[in-house]
């Protein structure tokens, strides 16, 4: 009876708690979620944004393939290969250490033969623009440092969850300056691939009956992407825009995201619309400059490809945008020029019920 008794009371429990979660009550009106914006720029919190070293974007052609591998993330690749645990460590596991060492191996000889083939090439785009927001969530890219012709505008979508303390409800337009606070603020962008040639080796390898080579090197590619990805962003910290140009952070800090500024990319959880990758894309030039294109559903090819933003501010932050209430998602449609239809499409994992 007991035992029955406590079953019962943790499921009413399990349901009082869902029903707080899927009320509606639990999200406020776009209008409250805006008037609780992050305010980074109030009367006495001003920070100067650091200028980037130049304006425009630049193309980083064949980037050397050694410099990403000591900035590979390692323990994702092992997960690809159903290894449980986190490098180095999985390299001693008593359960999967021996499998762990033996993969690894394999993985150096084979990083040997894309820097001695040329398996693999690594080219990638990044740029910076003078910017800010706007009350409606917009963030607008200007040409020039003048703020006379309009590059963009990047969409931005804002938390709508009620807050039960002071924290704010984040749009990633918070950690840009707005437009009218009379602060010279910047964004950045960027798009790096590890995939060029990726299709012509893996097709070899098929051809010679090597499909574990092809998998092996297809892995591979995307941790190179991902590393470019990390390198390029330490580069931009501390030389290209130079916000943190004392930062001296190990691998392992760098993987644990541990330094000041975020790069989240279109498609994930704090900008979940992967439509927004085509304005980033136009902004940079991806697909002339690193030879990096957009399905139809706005995947990037190569895949082994990572591209994103930049913000540099000390409190900017990663975050999930979570649900959002129908007068944003008509906000939203207007502002992208869209129908209400095609809004709901691209946003249903982030519509409220």
């Amino acid at each position: 009876d007991d035992f029955i008794s406590g079953v019962r009371d943790d499921y009413a429990e399990a349901r009082r708690i869902h029903e707080q979660r899927s009320s509606p009550t639990r999200r406020v009106s776009l209008e409250e979620a805006r008037a609780g914006r992050m305010r980074l720029w109030a009367d006495g919190q001003t920070m100067v944004p650091p200028r980037p070293s130049f304006l425009g974007v630049q193309t980083l052609a064949e980037y050397p393939i050694g410099e990403l591998v000591e900035r590979i993330d390692w323990s994702p690749f092992f997960a690809t290969w159903e290894l449980s645990g986190r490098y180095p460590d999985i390299l001693t596991d008593k359960a999967v250490g021996a499998a762990a060492r033996d993969l690894f191996d394999d993985a150096q000889a084979m990083l040997r033969r894309v820097e001695e083939e040329g398996l693999l090439r690594a080219d990638g785009v990044v740029g910076f623009w003078r910017a800010g927001s706007t009350e409606d969530d917009d963030i607008v890219v200007w040409e020039d440092e003048g703020r006379t012709s309009d590059l963009a505008h990047i969409r931005t979508l804002r938390q709508q969850m009620a807050r039960r303390d002071d924290r704010p409800n984040l749009a990633l337009a918070d950690f840009t300056a707005p437009v009218d606070s009379g602060v010279a603020d910047y964004i950045g962008g960027f798009a790096v691939t590890a995939g060029h040639g990726l299709a012509e080796a893996t097709a070899r390898f098929e051809a010679a009956h090597d499909d574990y080579s092809a998998i092996l090197l297809t892995a591979l590619a995307d941790r190179l992407a991902e590393a470019f990805a990390e390198r390029l962003h330490e580069q931009v910290r501390r030389e290209l825009w130079g916000y943190a140009a004392d930062e001296r952070l190990d691998n392992k800090s760098l993987i644990a995201e541990t330094y000041q500024g975020i790069r989240p990319a279109p498609g994930y959880p704090a900008c979940p619309d992967h439509t927004e990758k085509t304005t980033l894309f136009r902004l940079l030039g991806a697909e002339s400059r690193a030879g990096i294109e957009l399905t139809e559903s706005m995947a990037m090819t190569p895949a082994a490809s990572v591209s994103g933003y930049y913000f540099w501010h000390p409190q900017a932050r990663y975050y999930g945008l979570g649900r959002i209430g129908r007068d944003q998602l008509e906000d939203y449609a207007r502002r992208k020029g869209w129908t209400v239809t095609e809004a709901e499409r691209w946003l249903s994992p982030n519509l409220a019920e």
